[in-house]
C-alpha cells in the first residue's frame, strides 16, 4: 500500500468513526424525543384533549421540510410516529 492509499484509508476510517458517533447521537435523541412526545400525548389525553394536534404536526412537518428538504417530510412522519404511534 502506498502513502496515498494509506492516507485515504486513514481518512475513510476517521469519517466512518464520525458517522458512527453521529448515528449514536441521533439514536439517543430519537429515543428521548419519542419518550417525551409519548408523555405529552398522555398528558393531553388525561386533560381531555385529542390524541394528536394536527396543527402542531403540520408545523413539525414544515420545519423538517425546510431544514432537510423534500425528504424531511418523510423523516418527520417517522419521528412523529415514533412518539404517538401510527395514525
Amino acid at each position: 500500500m502506498n502513502t496515498q492509499e494509506t492516507t485515504y484509508q486513514d481518512q475513510l476510517g476517521q469519517w466512518r468513526e464520525r458517522i458512527d458517533q453521529i448515528d449514536a447521537a441521533i439514536i439517543e435523541l430519537w429515543n428521548e424525543r419519542a419518550a417525551i412526545s409519548a408523555e405529552v400525548g398522555l398528558a393531553r389525553r388525561a386533560a381531555g384533549g385529542p390524541r394528536l394536534v394536527l396543527s402542531r404536526e403540520q408545523k413539525i412537518l414544515e420545519r423538517y421540510r425546510k431544514g432537510v428538504g423534500a425528504i424531511g417530510v418523510r423523516l418527520a412522519m417517522l419521528v412523529l410516529e415514533a412518539g404517538r404511534g401510527p395514525l
